[in-house]
């Protein structure tokens, strides 16, 4: 996936810096919108054929994400169907969402929990994680049942394990050493 990451990266940069100092939140919807669709395999079946042309995957993908597109995110939709990028729309999503996060001073979290997280457990768990990590979280939580127990959070490039799979790898390393 890290060659989607880097391929991504120029795009939503240049979204980022053409928006200015623009609301980014109607641009996020859009291209939540069109990054869905993006992702969608037949889609990109569709847009691999060579007897298709730009204009007739762009008009697929702008009528079933059902949303009315901004010059930019339609100029940025246009620029990755004809460079052949297709697949790496839902990364320069991912990206964006974290450009447009970091304007407003708040970071995106992912916490993995080997059981589900109501709302009142999750208000709690983020208002730790913002004291431990020192700033705004926006948090979703993923599921993961290889964790037994506990939770790891994802906020950028640091990593918080307190599972109980972690703690079960730290003892084995420890006893075996």
């Amino acid at each position: 996936m890290a060659e989607l990451a880097t391929i991504a990266r120029p795009y939503a940069e240049a979204l980022y810096k053409a928006a200015g100092n623009a609301d980014v939140k109607p641009l996020v919807e859009q291209l939540d919108a069109v990054a869905a669709v993006a992702a969608d395999a037949q889609l990109r079946s569709f847009a691999d054929n060579p007897k298709v042309t730009a204009q007739q995957v762009f008009d697929v993908i702008t009528g079933v994400a059902k949303v009315t597109l901004s010059n930019h995110v339609s100029n940025l939709l246009r620029t990755v169907i004809e460079n052949g990028r297709l697949a790496a729309l839902p990364e320069v999503a991912k990206q964006f969402h974290t450009l447009a996060s970091a304007k407003s001073g708040v970071s995106e979290a992912t916490v993995y929990s080997a059981f589900p997280i109501d709302d009142a457990q999750l208000s709690g768990v983020v208002a730790s994680l913002e004291k431990r990590f020192g700033r705004k979280l926006n948090a979703t939580v993923q599921l993961d049942p290889e964790l037994i127990g506990g939770i790891k959070v994802v906020v950028g490039d640091e990593v918080l394990d307190t599972s109980v799979k972690a703690r079960l790898e730290q003892m084995k390393v420890a006893l075996t050493a």
